[in-house]
Protein backbone atom coordinates (compact mmCIF):
# COMPACT_ATOMS: atom_id res chain seq x y z
CA UNK A 1 0.00 0.00 0.00
CA UNK A 2 1.48 3.43 -0.90
CA UNK A 3 2.47 5.44 2.17
CA UNK A 4 -0.05 8.20 1.44
CA UNK A 5 -2.98 5.85 0.62
CA UNK A 6 -5.87 5.85 3.08
CA UNK A 7 -5.87 2.81 5.28
CA UNK A 8 -8.87 0.49 5.16
CA UNK A 9 -10.60 -1.25 8.03
CA UNK A 10 -9.32 -4.56 6.68
CA UNK A 11 -5.76 -3.24 7.06
CA UNK A 12 -6.47 -2.18 10.64
CA UNK A 13 -8.06 -5.49 11.58
CA UNK A 14 -5.93 -8.06 9.83
CA UNK A 15 -2.41 -6.78 9.27
CA UNK A 16 0.11 -7.90 11.86
CA UNK A 17 -1.51 -11.30 12.46
CA UNK A 18 -3.70 -10.25 15.37
CA UNK A 19 -7.14 -10.65 13.75
CA UNK A 20 -10.14 -10.89 16.04
CA UNK A 21 -7.99 -12.30 18.80
CA UNK A 22 -6.14 -9.03 19.25
CA UNK A 23 -9.47 -7.46 20.12
CA UNK A 24 -10.54 -9.92 22.78
CA UNK A 25 -10.60 -7.60 25.77
CA UNK A 26 -13.60 -5.49 24.84
CA UNK A 27 -15.43 -6.78 27.90
CA UNK A 28 -12.70 -5.30 30.11
CA UNK A 29 -13.05 -1.80 28.67
CA UNK A 30 -15.32 1.03 29.84
CA UNK A 31 -19.02 1.00 28.94
CA UNK A 32 -18.56 3.07 25.81
CA UNK A 33 -16.63 0.13 24.31
CA UNK A 34 -19.47 -2.30 24.95
CA UNK A 35 -22.65 -0.65 23.76
CA UNK A 36 -25.89 -2.60 24.26
CA UNK A 37 -27.54 -4.13 21.23
CA UNK A 38 -30.30 -1.53 21.20
CA UNK A 39 -31.56 1.49 23.06
CA UNK A 40 -34.60 1.29 25.30
CA UNK A 41 -37.46 0.15 23.10
CA UNK A 42 -40.11 1.71 25.33
CA UNK A 43 -39.56 5.02 23.53
CA UNK A 44 -40.08 3.57 20.06
CA UNK A 45 -43.39 4.30 18.40
CA UNK A 46 -43.78 0.81 16.93
CA UNK A 47 -43.48 -0.99 20.29
CA UNK A 48 -46.15 -1.23 22.97
CA UNK A 49 -44.91 -3.13 26.04
CA UNK A 50 -48.43 -3.36 27.43
CA UNK A 51 -49.61 -5.18 24.32
CA UNK A 52 -46.67 -7.60 24.14
CA UNK A 53 -47.67 -11.16 24.98
CA UNK A 54 -44.21 -12.70 24.52
CA UNK A 55 -40.60 -11.54 24.81
CA UNK A 56 -38.86 -14.09 22.64
CA UNK A 57 -39.32 -16.64 19.85
CA UNK A 58 -37.91 -20.07 19.05
CA UNK A 59 -38.59 -21.05 15.44
CA UNK A 60 -38.18 -24.78 14.72
CA UNK A 61 -37.81 -24.77 10.94
CA UNK A 62 -38.38 -28.18 9.30
CA UNK A 63 -36.48 -27.57 6.08
CA UNK A 64 -37.75 -29.32 2.96
CA UNK A 65 -41.49 -29.27 3.58
CA UNK A 66 -43.07 -31.68 6.09
CA UNK A 67 -46.26 -33.36 4.95
CA UNK A 68 -49.25 -31.80 6.69
CA UNK A 69 -51.58 -34.60 5.56
CA UNK A 70 -49.31 -37.11 7.30
CA UNK A 71 -48.64 -35.15 10.51
CA UNK A 72 -51.19 -32.52 11.60
CA UNK A 73 -54.05 -32.42 9.07
CA UNK A 74 -56.09 -35.68 9.04
CA UNK A 75 -58.08 -36.29 5.85
CA UNK A 76 -60.66 -39.09 5.82
CA UNK A 77 -61.55 -38.33 2.21
CA UNK A 78 -57.91 -38.67 1.17
CA UNK A 79 -57.80 -42.08 2.83
CA UNK A 80 -61.04 -43.09 1.09
CA UNK A 81 -59.82 -42.02 -2.35
CA UNK A 82 -56.28 -43.42 -1.99
CA UNK A 83 -55.09 -45.08 -5.18
CA UNK A 84 -57.60 -43.19 -7.35
CA UNK A 85 -57.07 -40.11 -9.53
CA UNK A 86 -57.94 -36.77 -8.03
CA UNK A 87 -61.62 -35.96 -8.77
CA UNK A 88 -62.26 -33.21 -11.29
CA UNK A 89 -64.26 -31.36 -8.65
CA UNK A 90 -60.99 -30.22 -7.04
CA UNK A 91 -60.10 -28.24 -10.17
CA UNK A 92 -56.82 -27.88 -12.02
CA UNK A 93 -53.74 -28.68 -9.98
CA UNK A 94 -50.59 -26.64 -10.38
CA UNK A 95 -47.45 -28.72 -9.74
CA UNK A 96 -43.80 -28.51 -10.71
CA UNK A 97 -43.88 -31.97 -12.28
CA UNK A 98 -46.55 -33.92 -14.10
CA UNK A 99 -47.88 -35.50 -10.92
CA UNK A 100 -51.39 -34.02 -11.06
CA UNK A 101 -52.61 -37.18 -12.81
CA UNK A 102 -50.92 -39.51 -10.32
CA UNK A 103 -53.13 -41.49 -7.93
CA UNK A 104 -53.89 -40.00 -4.54
CA UNK A 105 -51.75 -41.24 -1.64
CA UNK A 106 -53.54 -41.80 1.65
CA UNK A 107 -52.16 -40.77 5.05
CA UNK A 108 -49.07 -42.84 5.82
CA UNK A 109 -49.74 -43.39 9.53
CA UNK A 110 -52.91 -43.20 11.63
CA UNK A 111 -54.13 -40.01 13.26
CA UNK A 112 -55.53 -40.14 16.78
CA UNK A 113 -57.29 -37.66 19.07
CA UNK A 114 -54.81 -36.46 21.71
CA UNK A 115 -55.17 -34.99 25.18
CA UNK A 116 -58.29 -33.40 26.58
CA UNK A 117 -58.63 -31.23 23.49
CA UNK A 118 -58.89 -34.19 21.13
CA UNK A 119 -56.55 -32.50 18.66
CA UNK A 120 -55.67 -35.10 16.06
CA UNK A 121 -51.96 -35.77 15.51
CA UNK A 122 -50.25 -38.55 13.57
CA UNK A 123 -48.45 -41.52 15.07
CA UNK A 124 -45.30 -40.14 13.42
CA UNK A 125 -44.98 -37.76 16.42
CA UNK A 126 -45.96 -39.57 19.64
CA UNK A 127 -43.89 -37.32 21.94
CA UNK A 128 -45.19 -34.03 20.54
CA UNK A 129 -48.68 -35.58 20.58
CA UNK A 130 -48.47 -35.69 24.39
CA UNK A 131 -48.39 -31.87 24.25
CA UNK A 132 -51.49 -31.62 22.04
CA UNK A 133 -53.25 -29.47 24.63
CA UNK A 134 -50.42 -26.92 24.30
CA UNK A 135 -50.52 -26.61 20.50
CA UNK A 136 -52.26 -24.13 18.24
CA UNK A 137 -52.19 -25.78 14.80
CA UNK A 138 -52.80 -23.49 11.83
CA UNK A 139 -54.08 -25.84 9.12
CA UNK A 140 -54.75 -23.23 6.45
CA UNK A 141 -51.31 -21.75 5.81
CA UNK A 142 -50.45 -20.84 2.21
CA UNK A 143 -47.70 -19.11 0.22
CA UNK A 144 -46.86 -18.16 -3.33
CA UNK A 145 -44.09 -20.40 -4.69
CA UNK A 146 -43.80 -24.11 -5.34
CA UNK A 147 -39.97 -24.09 -5.25
CA UNK A 148 -37.76 -24.47 -2.18
CA UNK A 149 -35.53 -21.36 -2.31
CA UNK A 150 -38.36 -18.94 -3.03
CA UNK A 151 -40.59 -20.53 -0.38
CA UNK A 152 -37.77 -20.55 2.19
CA UNK A 153 -37.25 -16.84 1.49
CA UNK A 154 -40.95 -16.07 1.74
CA UNK A 155 -41.40 -17.91 5.04
CA UNK A 156 -38.30 -16.22 6.45
CA UNK A 157 -38.48 -12.75 4.89
CA UNK A 158 -41.99 -12.27 3.51
CA UNK A 159 -40.84 -12.24 -0.11
CA UNK A 160 -40.04 -14.95 -2.64
CA UNK A 161 -37.09 -12.79 -3.76
CA UNK A 162 -33.66 -12.85 -2.18
CA UNK A 163 -32.32 -9.79 -0.39
CA UNK A 164 -34.97 -8.77 2.12
CA UNK A 165 -34.50 -8.84 5.90
CA UNK A 166 -35.56 -11.98 7.73
CA UNK A 167 -38.16 -12.00 10.50
CA UNK A 168 -35.39 -12.42 13.07
CA UNK A 169 -33.56 -9.40 11.68
CA UNK A 170 -36.69 -7.27 11.91
CA UNK A 171 -37.19 -8.38 15.52
CA UNK A 172 -33.55 -7.65 16.33
CA UNK A 173 -33.87 -4.22 14.69
CA UNK A 174 -37.07 -3.45 16.55
CA UNK A 175 -36.30 -4.85 20.00
CA UNK A 176 -32.60 -5.67 20.24
CA UNK A 177 -31.14 -8.21 22.66
CA UNK A 178 -31.64 -8.27 26.41
CA UNK A 179 -27.96 -9.18 26.80
CA UNK A 180 -25.31 -6.86 25.37
CA UNK A 181 -22.83 -9.76 25.21
CA UNK A 182 -25.02 -11.90 22.93
CA UNK A 183 -26.77 -11.15 19.64
CA UNK A 184 -30.53 -10.64 19.46
CA UNK A 185 -30.91 -13.14 16.59
CA UNK A 186 -29.13 -16.51 16.51
CA UNK A 187 -29.41 -19.31 13.93
CA UNK A 188 -28.60 -22.97 14.59
CA UNK A 189 -28.26 -24.63 11.16
CA UNK A 190 -28.45 -28.36 10.61
CA UNK A 191 -24.81 -29.55 10.65
CA UNK A 192 -25.62 -32.23 8.05
CA UNK A 193 -25.91 -29.73 5.21
CA UNK A 194 -26.96 -26.39 3.84
CA UNK A 195 -30.32 -24.70 3.41
CA UNK A 196 -31.90 -24.40 -0.02
CA UNK A 197 -31.62 -20.67 -0.63
CA UNK A 198 -28.67 -20.37 1.74
CA UNK A 199 -27.82 -17.76 4.40
CA UNK A 200 -29.93 -14.98 2.82
CA UNK A 201 -32.82 -16.73 4.58
CA UNK A 202 -31.52 -15.29 7.86
CA UNK A 203 -29.81 -12.24 6.38
CA UNK A 204 -30.44 -8.62 7.27
CA UNK A 205 -31.18 -7.53 3.68
CA UNK A 206 -31.26 -3.73 3.54
CA UNK A 207 -31.16 -3.42 7.34
CA UNK A 208 -27.75 -2.72 8.89
CA UNK A 209 -25.54 -5.80 8.89
CA UNK A 210 -25.47 -6.19 12.66
CA UNK A 211 -29.10 -7.37 12.58
CA UNK A 212 -28.46 -10.50 10.53
CA UNK A 213 -28.66 -13.91 12.18
CA UNK A 214 -25.47 -15.07 13.89
CA UNK A 215 -24.88 -18.76 13.18
CA UNK A 216 -23.67 -20.85 16.09
CA UNK A 217 -22.78 -24.47 16.81
CA UNK A 218 -23.92 -26.41 19.90
CA UNK A 219 -20.47 -27.62 20.99
CA UNK A 220 -16.77 -26.86 20.76
CA UNK A 221 -16.21 -23.39 19.36
CA UNK A 222 -19.75 -22.00 18.99
CA UNK A 223 -18.44 -19.44 16.50
CA UNK A 224 -15.39 -20.20 14.40
CA UNK A 225 -12.32 -17.94 14.67
CA UNK A 226 -13.68 -16.25 17.79
CA UNK A 227 -10.95 -17.38 20.16
CA UNK A 228 -8.00 -14.99 20.59
CA UNK A 229 -4.67 -16.13 19.09
CA UNK A 230 -2.00 -17.63 21.29
CA UNK A 231 0.99 -15.51 22.26
CA UNK A 232 -0.92 -12.28 22.92
CA UNK A 233 -1.00 -10.96 26.45
CA UNK A 234 -4.01 -9.20 27.93
CA UNK A 235 -2.21 -5.87 27.84
CA UNK A 236 -1.27 -6.31 24.18
CA UNK A 237 -4.84 -7.15 23.24
CA UNK A 238 -6.18 -4.19 25.22
CA UNK A 239 -3.85 -1.81 23.40
CA UNK A 240 -4.69 -3.36 20.03
CA UNK A 241 -8.38 -2.96 20.70
CA UNK A 242 -8.00 0.68 21.74
CA UNK A 243 -6.03 1.46 18.60
CA UNK A 244 -8.48 -0.39 16.38
CA UNK A 245 -11.47 1.37 17.86
CA UNK A 246 -9.77 4.76 17.47
CA UNK A 247 -8.97 4.07 13.81
CA UNK A 248 -12.42 2.62 13.14
CA UNK A 249 -14.15 5.68 14.56
CA UNK A 250 -11.89 8.06 12.63
CA UNK A 251 -12.54 6.08 9.47
CA UNK A 252 -16.29 6.24 10.18
CA UNK A 253 -16.28 10.00 10.87
CA UNK A 254 -14.44 10.66 7.60
CA UNK A 255 -17.28 8.94 5.73
CA UNK A 256 -20.15 10.85 7.25
CA UNK A 257 -21.16 8.15 9.73
CA UNK A 258 -21.99 5.55 7.07
CA UNK A 259 -24.71 3.20 8.42
CA UNK A 260 -23.27 0.05 6.86
CA UNK A 261 -19.78 0.77 8.13
CA UNK A 262 -21.10 1.56 11.59
CA UNK A 263 -23.04 -1.71 11.57
CA UNK A 264 -19.85 -3.61 10.79
CA UNK A 265 -17.99 -1.91 13.62
CA UNK A 266 -20.78 -2.78 16.04
CA UNK A 267 -20.80 -6.37 14.78
CA UNK A 268 -17.07 -6.65 15.49
CA UNK A 269 -17.56 -5.19 18.95
CA UNK A 270 -20.27 -7.74 19.66
CA UNK A 271 -17.91 -10.50 18.51
CA UNK A 272 -15.30 -9.28 20.97
CA UNK A 273 -17.79 -9.37 23.84
CA UNK A 274 -18.92 -12.84 22.85
CA UNK A 275 -15.41 -14.22 23.35
CA UNK A 276 -16.17 -14.62 27.04
CA UNK A 277 -19.93 -15.33 26.90
CA UNK A 278 -20.18 -17.80 24.00
CA UNK A 279 -18.05 -20.63 25.49
CA UNK A 280 -20.11 -20.60 28.69
CA UNK A 281 -23.28 -20.72 26.59
CA UNK A 282 -22.40 -24.14 25.14
CA UNK A 283 -21.03 -25.59 28.39
CA UNK A 284 -23.64 -28.32 28.90
CA UNK A 285 -21.75 -29.67 31.93
CA UNK A 286 -23.99 -27.37 33.97
CA UNK A 287 -27.04 -29.37 32.89
CA UNK A 288 -28.29 -32.43 34.78
CA UNK A 289 -28.50 -35.98 33.46
CA UNK A 290 -32.29 -35.67 33.68
CA UNK A 291 -32.22 -32.63 31.39
CA UNK A 292 -30.03 -34.47 28.89
CA UNK A 293 -32.54 -37.35 28.86
CA UNK A 294 -35.43 -34.92 28.50
CA UNK A 295 -33.94 -33.55 25.27
CA UNK A 296 -32.80 -36.96 23.99
CA UNK A 297 -29.12 -36.04 24.23
CA UNK A 298 -28.47 -39.49 25.73
CA UNK A 299 -29.55 -41.17 22.45
CA UNK A 300 -27.61 -41.13 19.16
CA UNK A 301 -30.74 -40.58 17.05
CA UNK A 302 -31.84 -37.46 18.92
CA UNK A 303 -28.52 -36.16 20.26
CA UNK A 304 -27.80 -33.54 17.62
CA UNK A 305 -31.22 -31.92 17.49
CA UNK A 306 -31.56 -32.28 21.25
CA UNK A 307 -28.31 -30.38 21.83
CA UNK A 308 -29.51 -27.56 19.63
CA UNK A 309 -32.90 -27.40 21.35
CA UNK A 310 -31.14 -27.25 24.71
CA UNK A 311 -28.80 -24.55 23.41
CA UNK A 312 -31.82 -22.58 22.23
CA UNK A 313 -33.31 -22.72 25.72
CA UNK A 314 -30.00 -21.58 27.25
CA UNK A 315 -29.93 -18.65 24.82
CA UNK A 316 -33.41 -17.55 25.82
CA UNK A 317 -32.42 -17.62 29.47
CA UNK A 318 -29.51 -15.31 28.68
CA UNK A 319 -31.50 -12.72 26.77
CA UNK A 320 -31.35 -13.79 23.12
CA UNK A 321 -34.55 -12.53 21.51
CA UNK A 322 -35.00 -14.77 18.45
CA UNK A 323 -33.56 -18.27 17.87
CA UNK A 324 -34.10 -20.18 14.64
CA UNK A 325 -33.26 -23.87 14.68
CA UNK A 326 -33.16 -25.89 11.45
CA UNK A 327 -33.93 -29.58 10.96
CA UNK A 328 -33.00 -31.12 7.63
CA UNK A 329 -29.93 -31.05 5.41
CA UNK A 330 -30.01 -29.93 1.76
CA UNK A 331 -32.96 -32.25 1.09
CA UNK A 332 -34.34 -32.51 4.61
CA UNK A 333 -38.07 -33.27 4.82
CA UNK A 334 -38.37 -33.19 1.01
CA UNK A 335 -40.12 -36.57 0.65
CA UNK A 336 -40.42 -36.96 -3.13
CA UNK A 337 -39.75 -40.68 -3.29
CA UNK A 338 -40.80 -42.16 0.07
CA UNK A 339 -42.72 -40.26 2.75
CA UNK A 340 -42.54 -43.13 5.24
CA UNK A 341 -38.77 -43.47 5.05
CA UNK A 342 -38.08 -39.73 5.02
CA UNK A 343 -40.50 -38.68 7.75
CA UNK A 344 -39.66 -41.62 9.99
CA UNK A 345 -36.03 -40.47 9.99
CA UNK A 346 -36.73 -36.81 10.67
CA UNK A 347 -39.55 -37.37 13.14
CA UNK A 348 -37.41 -39.76 15.18
CA UNK A 349 -34.62 -37.16 15.27
CA UNK A 350 -36.82 -34.24 16.35
CA UNK A 351 -39.90 -35.56 18.19
CA UNK A 352 -38.37 -36.16 21.63
CA UNK A 353 -36.15 -33.02 21.64
CA UNK A 354 -39.09 -30.77 20.74
CA UNK A 355 -41.33 -32.33 23.37
CA UNK A 356 -38.49 -31.94 25.86
CA UNK A 357 -38.08 -28.28 24.93
CA UNK A 358 -41.77 -27.60 25.52
CA UNK A 359 -41.66 -29.29 28.91
CA UNK A 360 -38.43 -27.53 29.89
CA UNK A 361 -39.77 -24.09 28.99
CA UNK A 362 -42.68 -24.73 31.34
CA UNK A 363 -40.66 -25.97 34.28
CA UNK A 364 -38.20 -23.07 34.01
CA UNK A 365 -40.83 -20.36 33.93
CA UNK A 366 -40.21 -19.41 30.29
CA UNK A 367 -43.44 -20.75 28.81
CA UNK A 368 -45.77 -17.79 29.22
CA UNK A 369 -43.49 -15.24 27.54
CA UNK A 370 -41.93 -17.45 24.86
CA UNK A 371 -43.48 -18.35 21.49
CA UNK A 372 -42.48 -21.64 19.84
CA UNK A 373 -43.06 -22.05 16.08
CA UNK A 374 -42.89 -25.38 14.21
CA UNK A 375 -43.15 -25.69 10.43
CA UNK A 376 -41.41 -25.74 7.06
CA UNK A 377 -41.49 -23.66 3.90
CA UNK A 378 -44.58 -25.54 2.59
CA UNK A 379 -46.40 -28.89 2.82
CA UNK A 380 -46.84 -31.84 0.47
CA UNK A 381 -49.33 -32.74 -2.25
CA UNK A 382 -52.08 -35.34 -1.73
CA UNK A 383 -51.13 -37.04 -5.02
CA UNK A 384 -48.40 -39.63 -5.05
CA UNK A 385 -44.97 -39.15 -6.58
CA UNK A 386 -42.70 -42.08 -7.42
CA UNK A 387 -45.39 -44.29 -5.91
CA UNK A 388 -44.69 -43.54 -2.23
CA UNK A 389 -43.66 -39.87 -2.18
CA UNK A 390 -45.27 -36.44 -2.43
CA UNK A 391 -44.42 -33.25 -4.31
CA UNK A 392 -44.34 -29.68 -2.91
CA UNK A 393 -47.55 -27.96 -1.84
CA UNK A 394 -47.54 -24.24 -0.93
CA UNK A 395 -51.31 -23.86 -1.47
CA UNK A 396 -52.37 -25.38 1.84
CA UNK A 397 -50.32 -26.74 4.74
CA UNK A 398 -49.88 -26.73 8.53
CA UNK A 399 -47.67 -25.10 11.11
CA UNK A 400 -48.13 -24.95 14.87
CA UNK A 401 -47.50 -22.42 17.60
CA UNK A 402 -47.15 -22.97 21.34
CA UNK A 403 -46.38 -20.95 24.44
CA UNK A 404 -47.35 -17.45 25.38
CA UNK A 405 -50.05 -15.46 23.67
CA UNK A 406 -51.80 -18.15 21.61
CA UNK A 407 -54.78 -20.39 22.24
CA UNK A 408 -53.88 -23.97 23.08
CA UNK A 409 -55.29 -27.36 22.14
CA UNK A 410 -56.91 -26.14 18.95
CA UNK A 411 -56.76 -26.30 15.16
CA UNK A 412 -57.46 -23.13 13.20
CA UNK A 413 -58.54 -23.08 9.57
CA UNK A 414 -58.32 -25.97 7.20
CA UNK A 415 -57.59 -27.35 3.78
CA UNK A 416 -60.07 -29.01 1.43
CA UNK A 417 -61.07 -32.68 1.99
CA UNK A 418 -57.87 -34.03 0.44
CA UNK A 419 -55.43 -31.42 1.82
CA UNK A 420 -54.72 -29.69 -1.49
CA UNK A 421 -55.67 -26.05 -0.84
CA UNK A 422 -56.39 -23.83 2.15
CA UNK A 423 -60.13 -23.14 2.06
CA UNK A 424 -61.20 -22.27 5.62
CA UNK A 425 -59.74 -19.28 7.50
CA UNK A 426 -56.73 -19.34 5.20
CA UNK A 427 -53.62 -17.65 6.61
CA UNK A 428 -51.16 -16.15 4.16
CA UNK A 429 -47.55 -15.80 5.25
CA UNK A 430 -47.96 -11.99 5.39
CA UNK A 431 -50.70 -12.35 8.01
CA UNK A 432 -48.66 -14.91 9.91
CA UNK A 433 -45.72 -12.48 10.11
CA UNK A 434 -47.99 -9.64 11.21
CA UNK A 435 -49.31 -11.88 13.99
CA UNK A 436 -45.79 -12.75 15.17
CA UNK A 437 -44.89 -9.06 15.43
CA UNK A 438 -48.15 -8.35 17.23
CA UNK A 439 -47.39 -11.02 19.85
CA UNK A 440 -44.07 -9.28 20.51
CA UNK A 441 -45.85 -5.96 20.99
CA UNK A 442 -44.68 -4.60 17.63
CA UNK A 443 -46.97 -2.66 15.30
CA UNK A 444 -46.51 -4.44 11.96
CA UNK A 445 -47.26 -1.22 10.08
CA UNK A 446 -45.17 1.00 12.33
CA UNK A 447 -41.97 -1.07 12.21
CA UNK A 448 -40.31 0.15 9.01
CA UNK A 449 -36.97 1.07 7.49
CA UNK A 450 -36.41 3.77 4.90
CA UNK A 451 -34.74 2.23 1.85
CA UNK A 452 -34.47 3.49 -1.74
CA UNK A 453 -37.16 6.09 -1.19
CA UNK A 454 -39.65 3.71 0.45
CA UNK A 455 -40.67 2.86 4.00
CA UNK A 456 -40.07 -0.88 3.83
CA UNK A 457 -41.81 -3.34 6.16
CA UNK A 458 -41.63 -7.05 6.86
CA UNK A 459 -45.24 -7.50 5.77
CA UNK A 460 -44.83 -5.49 2.55
CA UNK A 461 -47.79 -3.33 1.41
CA UNK A 462 -50.21 -3.15 4.33
CA UNK A 463 -53.56 -2.91 2.50
CA UNK A 464 -54.55 -6.58 2.82
CA UNK A 465 -52.55 -7.62 5.90
CA UNK A 466 -54.44 -8.67 9.01
CA UNK A 467 -53.48 -10.10 12.39
CA UNK A 468 -54.93 -13.58 12.95
CA UNK A 469 -56.93 -12.50 15.99
CA UNK A 470 -58.76 -15.83 16.40
CA UNK A 471 -55.64 -17.66 17.57
CA UNK A 472 -54.64 -15.08 20.20
CA UNK A 473 -55.20 -15.98 23.85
Amino acid sequence: MPPDAPATRRDFLFQGGAGFGALALATLLPDRWARPASASVTNLSWFDPDRARVKRIIWLFMHGGPSHVDLFDPKLELARLAGKPIPDSFGAVKTRRDVARNPLLGPIKPFRPRGESGLEISDFLPEIARHADDLCVIRGMHGDSVNHPQSVYQMNTGSILMGRPSVGSWVAYGLGSENEDLPAFVVLPDPAGGLKGGPPAWGSGFLPANYQGVTMRPSGQPILHLEPPSGFSDDQQREALKLTDFLNRRHLAARGFDDELNARIEAYELAFRMQSSAPELVDFSQETAATNRLYGIDRPTTRDFGQRCLLARRMLERGVRFVQLYSGDTNGWDAHSDVLKNHTRHCLATDRPIAGLLQDLKQRGLWNDTLVIWGGEFGRMPMSESGKGRDHNPWGYSIWLAGGGVKAGMAYGGTDPIGLRAVENAVHIRNFHATLLHLLGIDHEGLSFYHNGLEERLIGPTDDVEIVEDILA
